[in-house]
């Protein structure tokens, strides 16, 4: 007979084995699809607000709409093919066989990452596959927002000019070419990780790949109008620091999620990034005061951003004092490259990197890569890379062939990056041109998109009396109200 207990319990919580199955621990899934939650909201609205906020006042609209599109346009790409061109079965050892991600068989399963099992010389099993205690499902869900954020940080480069037609364009080629390749190279059981070298939550696969990426993306579509490039301030300092807040706090989902568990790692992995990040602003704004006279508020940005990029291929791998170290290095370093080694460089000079992603995170990238290679720590290497006796030089033993990886893996990612995404951009330019019409250049969001951020006329906008109105009324069109002496309607 049944029993009030019977209908009072959940189906969540029905122990017949279909809703939940032994292998799933419920803690895990829960940090791992929140953890994949706060990287999306990096994204959506984080970046969004970030970008609407630092550019120009005519690009506002613009700037928020790139990285809108780039979000929604990897969602459909990801689980359609990029996935498993990323996570799935080996079809070359850079790259994963393209198959959906769609079907329910798929998505319930146990999480796995096929190749990933790491073998000795001698072919016997040096560390198992990566098998999380949750469904394929969360895995597909996390992995995406890692791939939605890399083609949105690359738009910080060509925000200003770029087509948005080719943009369009450009964002799905992008990600099937160059992203899944680093992501199965480095995270998906590709010759890299093979190999060993590490790269705890994406400072290659994300950071140092978007920043190269930006960079050359930037040479082929050209410079912004030269008013542009000459005085771009952002529209709305304050609302900047909220998608730079967001981008922060997101963060410890970004690097507490990459262990696949919540586990110590995580834990470690959380509070190193903070230690970091605060770390690289501090010295980021006290180099600022110190040769500039003045903080900067954009400064302090930049150098939160160097530090959180920084640690992301080390987080869980090294001790809090070496993310301090870290945080020195990347708030010093990048600035160094953006106010220094920038307004020297012709190649630099010429190439119109918008929002400067070469230095905070290619430069930033590269730069907690080695520094990994240096302070990865032998019992925090233990909990995550796959090859046993991992270590950074600082500590001796194989430390010193453990910088010499992370330079090559670097060197790939950035090889790999140059060629295609110049592939990219010339494909695409056989389509339609990669940059917008000196018209556009012009005016700005009004004739891109039709849409304005500001109720507020002006900013190199045509005036159009149709539009903006002289006229209340358009069949009388009897003027309400003059423009005051002194004032002509031609502005």
């Amino acid at each position: 007979m049944s029993t009030a207990a019977d209908y009072n319990m959940s189906v969540g919580y029905s122990p017949n084995g279909i809703v939940v199955p032994p292998w799933l621990n419920k803690g895990d899934n829960a940090w791992q699809m929140i953890a994949a939650t706060l990287v999306g909201l990096q994204s959506m609205p984080g970046l969004v607000i970030l970008y609407g906020s630092i550019v120009k006042k005519k690009w506002a609209v613009n700037a928020a709409f790139m990285a809108l599109y780039a979000f929604a346009a990897v969602w459909l790409c990801w689980v359609t093919w990029g996935y498993n061109m990323s996570f799935g079965h080996q079809l070359l050892p850079f790259w994963g066989k393209a198959r959906p991600a769609l079907g329910q068989k798929f998505l319930l399963m146990q999480a796995v990452l096929p190749e990933s099992t790491h073998f000795f010389k001698d072919g016997s099993q040096e560390t198992a596959w990566i098998n999380p205690n949750y469904p394929m499902a969360t895995m597909v869900y996390f992995q995406c927002v890692f791939a939605a954020i890399t083609l949105i940080l690359l738009a910080g480069s060509l925000l200003g000019r770029m087509n948005i037609r080719a943009w369009m364009i450009f964002v799905p080629l992008w990600l099937t070419f160059s992203y899944t390749i680093g992501a199965f190279s480095l995270w998906g059981g590709g010759f890299l990780f093979q190999w060993g070298v590490m790269d705890y939550s994406g400072g290659y696969v994300i950071h140092l790949s978007s920043g190269i990426a930006g960079f050359t993306a930037a040479y082929w579509v050209g410079p912004r109008s030269t008013k542009d490039r000459e005085r771009f301030p952002p529209n709305n300092v304050l609302l900047m620091l909220a998608g730079a807040g967001i981008l922060w706090m997101g963060w410890a989902g970004f690097n507490g999620g990459d262990p696949y568990a919540a586990n110590l790692d995580s834990s470690i992995a959380v509070l190193n990034t903070n230690i970091c990040a605060a770390t690289s602003l501090l010295v980021w704004t006290s180099l600022d005061v110190i040769f500039f006279k003045k903080p900067s508020v954009i400064g302090a940005v930049q150098g939160m951003i160097t530090g959180l990029v920084c640690i992301t291929p080390g987080a869980g791998l090294v001790q809090g004092w070496a993310a301090i170290v870290m945080g020195i290095l990347s708030g010093s370093i990048p600035w160094f490259t953006m106010m220094v080694v920038h307004k020297r460089s012709k190649l630099l000079q010429r190439v119109d990197d918008t929002l400067g992603v070469f230095h905070t995170h290619a430069v930033a990238g590269f730069l907690g890569g080695v520094t990994t290679g240096l302070f990865a720590e032998p019992t925090l290497c233990s909990m995550f890379v796959p090859v046993t006796n991992s270590r950074g030089a600082f500590y001796g033993g194989s430390g010193g062939m453990q910088l010499l990886k992370q330079v090559v893996g670097a060197l790939f990612i950035v090889g790999w990056n140059v060629v295609v995404t110049s592939i990219i951009c010339l494909v695409v330019r056989l389509i339609v041109p990669l940059r917008m019409p000196e018209e556009e250049l012009v005016i700005g969001d009004d004739a891109v998109h039709g849409e304005e951020a500001y109720a507020l006329w002006g900013d190199g906008e045509k005036y159009d009396s149709s539009k903006h109105g002289w006229y209340s009324d358009n069949e009388t069109n009897q003027p309400r109200n003059r423009a005051p002496s002194g004032v002509t309607q031609d502005v």
